[in-house]
């Protein structure tokens, strides 16, 4: 989520796209020299928030594996903001058609 301080921080073309579902299952992440297991709080065909005291930079880049259904869809992600001790926000690079469509069946409405 965007907070109203870090709001002027994003630029329009990296604000939100997707409206996102609350969902909370637990992400495998590697990358930025870190390797790990973290909450989501939401998460949209275009990307989601995760809660992790890992300290990722912004620009990161991360390959993830995320529980969705009884599947796991496995996307690069770039963290877009950081929340140190808190969480990240990761937009999605090259989800596939397939993964897309199944995100888009098993989330909840948002």
């Amino acid at each position: 989520m965007i907070d109203e301080e870090q709001s002027e921080e994003v630029s329009s073309e990296e604000r939100r796209q997707h409206d996102r579902a609350r969902l909370i299952v637990d992400v495998h992440f590697d990358g930025a020299e870190s390797t790990g297991v973290a909450s989501t709080k939401d998460i949209s065909p275009g990307g989601l928030y995760m809660t992790t005291s890992t300290e990722l930079p912004v620009g990161a880049m991360l390959a993830m594996r995320i529980p969705i259904g009884t599947r796991h869809v496995i996307v690069k992600g770039e963290v877009i903001y950081s929340n140190p001790g808190e969480g990240v926000g990761v937009k999605f690079r090259g989800l596939s058609d397939e993964d897309r469509r199944l995100l888009e069946h098993e989330l909840p409405e948002a």
